[in-house]
């Protein structure tokens, strides 16, 4: 399903289902530390009902199994629902997947006791959304939003591929990343209250097949050019990647969270 916001990428469109494929092989990417951090707030863990949004092919849920959630994982993409079902299955996990806009959840009330966003936050419409969040969770219970991002002004090769990636999308909003807390809209403190905030840097192991990967099955790639403008470019960024990468290397990231506490509800 196509989305556009004139607030990302100057508005032009960009499919995630496009690079389901891509993005189950190579966007798996988080440290254990990213999910350790999650752990130690007591949450995702021992029971808790939680509920994913734009879960992707499933990676939060699927790392964070082992921590004793109940995990369900909603997603706008009917095709990354498929591969998130497909690779929980294949790891005997009982995860329950649908695939529906996160602003069209219907699920009971005080349902779930963490509700979880990674690298997806600023893609709901957050007027329609909060409110329904807030009715979700149970009383305590806590908005969990995830990122994370390289980082080019502290990594040549990801500045390098990044300038690539501009060369074909000019109007990308994901470039030039600097570590910073995230950032949450207005209408959010009517809902919840900050418990957490936290950035921390990560060094994340790639090849050179994985690093191409990962940036073709990003929005300014795979998600939003023509099959003839991805191929282009991934022919230029293996030729870059050749000439300035070794075979194994790392990115430097950051990540950040965010802890919300549901208000109390007159």
């Amino acid at each position: 399903m196509k989305i556009s916001n004139k607030q990302i990428d100057g508005g032009k469109a960009f499919d995630w289902g496009r690079v389901s494929a891509d993005y189950a092989k190579y966007r798996d990417i988080y440290p254990a530390v990213f999910y350790e951090k999650i752990a130690a707030r007591n949450l995702c863990t021992n029971g808790q009902q939680v509920l994913d949004l734009g879960t992707g092919t499933g990676v939060l849920p699927r790392n964070m199994y082992p921590y004793g959630a109940r995990w369900t994982g909603v997603d706008i993409s009917e095709q990354q629902i498929a591969e998130a079902r497909q690779m929980a299955l294949a790891l005997g996990q009982d995860i329950s997947f649908q695939a529906l806009p996160a602003e069209e959840l219907d699920f009971p009330e005080h349902s779930y006791d963490v509700v979880t966003a990674c690298q997806c936050f600023w893609y709901f419409d957050h007027k329609k959304l909060l409110p329904k969040l807030a009715h979700l969770l149970k009383q305590g219970g806590r908005l969990l939003v995830l990122y994370m991002a390289w980082l080019p002004l502290e990594d040549p090769i990801a500045a390098a591929s990044e300038r690539l990636v501009l060369q074909y999308s000019p109007h990308w909003s994901g470039a030039n990343e600097t570590m910073h807390p995230i950032e949450a809209p207005a209408c959010m403190w009517e809902w919840f209250e900050a418990e957490h905030r936290e950035e921390y840097r990560v060094d994340v192991p790639f090849t050179r097949e994985s690093w191409n990967g990962r940036m073709k099955a990003c929005r300014g790639v795979g998600a939003s050019l023509t099959p003839e403008e991805t191929a282009a470019w991934e022919a230029e960024h293996k030729k870059l990647l050749e000439e300035i990468a070794p075979e194994h290397f790392t990115i430097r990231h950051y990540a950040a969270m965010l802890v919300c506490r549901r208000k109390e509800q007159p």
